[in-house]
């Protein structure tokens, strides 16, 4: 692999307090990602509480409903309850829940960093804060947004939502991407990744130095018993699946005097332990795609990536110069192309703020170094 080359360098809306009776609803102003909802009741009734949310909130199915309750997103004069609860007069209902779906898919002119194109697929270098397709109350913002822009011809094997999409990469993890144009495109490529034969590499930054500089990880990983958003290391026999990972030192950074490691500002992730000393630069080469795997493995090593605060890693200052996601990105990928059958690799550039984040580690960076005050 070539050298890295140095860088040329909220709080909740208010509600109004006059609620509404039954049959009225208030919501807050939009969030993006949210939606609330608060009803009070005029009577008492002898439908159950999710019954009930279904009908003032019809694009809601009772599953969904339930869904929101398990997870804590509904209460009863601020308490939560059970889907079995039966409303009474004069209780107020609070719901926070996903906006209503949009009809179709609205294109949007979202910056496309194109690595290669031709009639068969297109690779990207996907960016930091993009979210790849639709998902989750979603709906705008998302690469899938800006192919639906860019271009009309995606291949409509994973549905009209994820026109093209093949894999995916978490939302701040940066790098080289694989859409199809066309089913026959999409089915031989897709067919790569069923059976691994796809070869991706990747580059990160993480906390401290493992006393191998190279090994395999092979640890199953699922759902995070705790955390429905995280995945973290199972047994199979606990709801595990199969992960591989292959790693690779490349290079070893001692702390710059000057660089501050910050927590997260959410409480939970306060709890994981803090990182070891020194960093270094790992190059990855996942065997298997499971759901955070790569993140999961390296926490699991006692070696987080730099910015994960989720899987513990810490928030990287130094003067102007922070850094506050996964530094993750994908470099390399290695495939036989759906047109020419033929073996193709394609790599996109590192970004900016990681170029940076390296150079500042090897004390490169030509910015002014930081002053005390």
């Amino acid at each position: 692999m070539p050298k890295i080359p140095d860088p040329i360098l909220d709080s909740t809306p208010e509600i109004d307090p006059d609620l509404p009776v039954e049959g009225d609803t208030v919501e807050a102003p939009d969030e993006g990602d949210i939606q609330h909802y608060r009803f009070r009741l005029g009577k008492t009734l002898i439908r159950r509480i999710d019954q009930y949310l279904v009908d003032r909130v019809p694009y809601l199915s009772r599953n969904n409903v339930q869904r929101l309750i398990d997870e804590g997103m509904v209460k009863v004069n601020g308490k939560l309850v059970k889907a079995s609860y039966r409303p009474k007069q004069g209780d107020e209902i609070d719901m926070v829940a996903p906006p209503k779906p949009v009809s179709e898919l609205v294109p949007e002119d979202i910056p496309l960093s194109i690595v290669f194109e031709d009639e068969h697929l297109l690779a990207l270098n996907k960016q930091a804060d993009l979210i790849v397709h639709p998902a989750r109350g979603k709906w705008t913002g998302t690469l899938v947004n800006g192919l639906v822009h860019y271009g009309q011809k995606w291949s409509t094997v994973n549905g009209n939502w994820r026109p093209g999409i093949l894999h995916r990469l978490d939302r701040n993890t940066t790098g080289i991407m694989l859409v199809a144009k066309s089913d026959e495109a999409h089915w031989r490529v897709a067919r790569q990744f069923e059976n691994r034969t796809i070869q991706k590499t990747y580059l990160a930054v993480i906390h401290g130095v493992p006393e191998l500089l190279a090994d395999v990880i092979d640890m199953p990983i699922g759902q995070d018993r705790y955390v429905r958003e995280k995945q973290a290391v199972r047994k199979i026999e606990n709801g595990g699946r199969p992960a591989i990972t292959k790693y690779e030192i490349l290079e070893v950074f001692q702390t710059p005097p000057s660089a501050v490691l910050q927590n997260s500002a959410f409480p939970m992730d306060r709890k994981n332990p803090a990182p070891p000393g020194k960093f270094s630069l790992v190059k990855l080469t996942p065997k298997t795609g499971r759901t955070h795997q790569l993140r999961v493995h390296m926490m699991a090593m006692g070696y987080p990536m730099l910015g994960d605060t989720i899987y513990g890693g810490r928030i990287f200052e130094h003067g102007d110069f922070r850094f506050e996601r996964q530094a993750l990105h994908a470099y390399e990928i290695t495939f036989v192309h759906p047109g020419t059958l033929e073996p193709q690799t394609l790599q996109a550039p590192l970004p900016p703020d990681i170029l940076r984040l390296v150079s500042i580690l090897r004390g490169t960076d030509s910015r002014p170094a930081p002053t005390d005050v």
